[in-house]
């Protein structure tokens, strides 16, 4: 793979559960790696919801191999984007993200 095309970069974050101080079930993100990218948007989708104006963006992620499932997702310029498809190669791993709500 040709390393310059990897200019961007990417947090990679997994759920992290845990309890507060009352023992309450927490739900947050922690940092796993990270990663140098290849990102590409593919689209911007408007839609009406509720009365307001949402949109949402969906993107192409190339990263070197890696183990990444769709339970985990990427900050790109430090916005959540879930991961909707993996599909691995021999030297890559593409990613298609799509914007968190």
């Amino acid at each position: 793979m040709n390393a310059g095309k990897l200019r961007d970069r990417v947090v990679l974050q997994s759920r992290e559960a845990g309890t507060d101080a009352w023992g309450q079930p927490l739900e947050g993100w922690a940092d796993v790696a990270l990663l140098w990218a290849h990102v590409r948007f593919l689209s911007g989708v408007e839609a009406i919801k509720s009365g307001a104006e949402t949109a949402t963006a969906t993107a192409s992620v190339r990263i070197r191999k890696r183990d990444v499932t769709t339970a985990h997702r990427l900050l790109i310029a430090g916005k959540p984007y879930d991961i909707t498809a993996v599909l691995p190669a021999l030297a890559h791993t593409d990613l298609t993200v799509k914007e968190s709500p």
